[in-house]
């Protein structure tokens, strides 16, 4: 089975989900930056040295809230060009509701969540990591989603079947859509497969009726 780890930065699989992380899966690591010495240089509203139907699975984490708006429409459907006939994408990336929560709070400079990068606000989960920022313009976030507007997006796109979950101490949306479409209880239960070691979270939330 192969996926492609889109944007990958210094990540490789140890640091995607349960299920890519096993030897089952081969991984090549896609990003736009030569520096992180990715397999393919590329970004990902044009990956056109990647064949179509080429992959399993795409795996994009905090990709597409670096895009304009007008941009993620075009990336979703080249990552489903990639895809075969059984593929499936899974995309994590901040959750706007769970933000807006804090906002209406007054606690928009207030950490919501330590990360490895440090202490995350609100303001740093809208816009960009601030002290990464400063160096790396490229950085900004440009869109955002809550789980009805990222579902509805990737369906828009091509997808038949989406649904996505919350993680609420981390403030983030982890997606999982698949190119024919799925059962809702088979599809959730491959996210639970590629959650598996957060499923005793019970910050862990599903968000589908």
């Amino acid at each position: 089975m192969k996926f492609l780890h889109v944007g990958c930065g210094q990540n490789d699989k140890t640091k995607t989900t349960d299920v890519f992380a096993t030897d089952v899966w081969d991984e090549t690591r896609l990003d736009i930056d030569e520096s992180v010495n990715p397999d393919v240089v590329s970004s990902i509203t044009d990956m056109n040295n990647i064949k179509d139907n080429s992959f399993d699975a795409v795996y994009s984490a905090h990709n597409i809230e670096h895009l304009y708006a007008h941009e993620v429409p075009i990336a979703l459907k080249e990552f489903k060009r990639v895809l075969n006939d059984n593929g499936i994408v899974f995309i994590r990336c901040p959750d706007l509701y769970t933000i807006a929560k804090f906002i209406v709070e007054g606690k928009v400079v207030q950490p919501m969540y330590e990360s490895p990068a440090g202490p995350v606000t609100p303001i740093d989960a809208l816009f960009g990591m601030r002290p990464f920022l400063v160096k790396n313009p490229y950085m900004a976030h440009k869109v955002g989603f809550t789980s009805e507007l990222l579902v509805g997006t990737l369906k828009d796109n091509g997808f038949a079947s989406a649904l996505c979950v919350r993680s609420i101490s981390a403030v983030e949306l982890f997606a999982i859509a698949s190119v024919k479409e799925i059962n809702d209880d088979i599809l959730l239960n491959q996210m639970n497969n590629h959650l598996s070691s957060r499923i005793g979270d019970k910050n862990i939330e599903n968000i589908n009726s």
